[in-house]
């Protein structure tokens, strides 16, 4: 079975967390777009959808799903993304389409992360994705010289601009066996907008698409 088919079945699996007539936060990214159009196709109605990029806002917006600002959410019941790499504990990084940050602040408005993913992103220990990091452009050498002395060869990405209008930094030989304290730490360095480990943003249930069907994992 192809990876994008494991990535169908995890979509479809997600609507069992959709509650209609609520307003559901939503994701970005291959995954996220497969969800959507299950979504879609489903006929269920919502009262509307908190998206995390302009890419899922015009997918939503295509569907005919009302998409909500931020700033005029409360709260949501469930947010619905993917994640490049997942732990055993629901600790994820993300970022791969250079959506994190406005994915944390979604993910920050909701009570239950629902991850969807397949079988290839889940790992021991997270790093061996490269972690994506956005930044204000002026700190690039500083903050390529701080992830050195952790032991992480970050480069600028190339061609990249977030839909903030920032760099993204990607860090290659980092081995996160800490989410929170490393989360926790570089978001404090000057320059860092978002680093990509949603470790206290983490997944309570995780749905992970294999060739023997979807694995729900939940954390406690």
């Amino acid at each position: 079975m192809d990876q994008n088919e494991l990535k169908r079945q995890v979509a479809q699996a997600a609507l069992a967390y959709v509650e209609p007539g609520t307003v559901l936060g939503v994701g970005t990214g291959s995954t996220v777009d497969l969800f959507i159009e299950a979504l879609a196709a489903s006929g269920m109605e919502l009262a509307g959808t908190v998206s995390s990029s302009e890419r899922s806002t015009q997918a939503l917006t295509a569907a005919g799903f009302k998409v909500l600002e931020a700033a005029a959410v409360e709260r949501l019941s469930t947010y619905i993304d993917g994640a490049d790499e997942i732990d055993p504990m629901g600790h994820m990084i993300k970022g791969g389409g250079a959506a994190l940050t406005r994915e944390k602040i979604v993910a920050d408005l909701a009570d239950r992360f629902v991850c969807i993913a397949d079988a290839s992103k889940c790992v021991d220990v997270l790093g061996r994705f490269p972690l994506p990091v956005e930044i204000i452009p002026m700190a690039a050498p500083q903050l390529i010289r701080r992830f050195a002395q952790l032991g992480g060869q970050a480069q600028v990405r190339p061609g990249c601009v977030t839909d903030n209008g920032q760099l993204i930094l990607d860090v290659r030989g980092l081995s996160i066996a800490d989410p929170l304290a490393v989360e926790a730490e570089v978001s404090q360095w000057p320059g860092v907008v978002t680093v990509g480990i949603f470790a206290r943003h983490r997944a309570r249930v995780a749905l992970i698409g294999t060739p023997d069907g979807v694995r729900t994992l939940k954390f406690a």
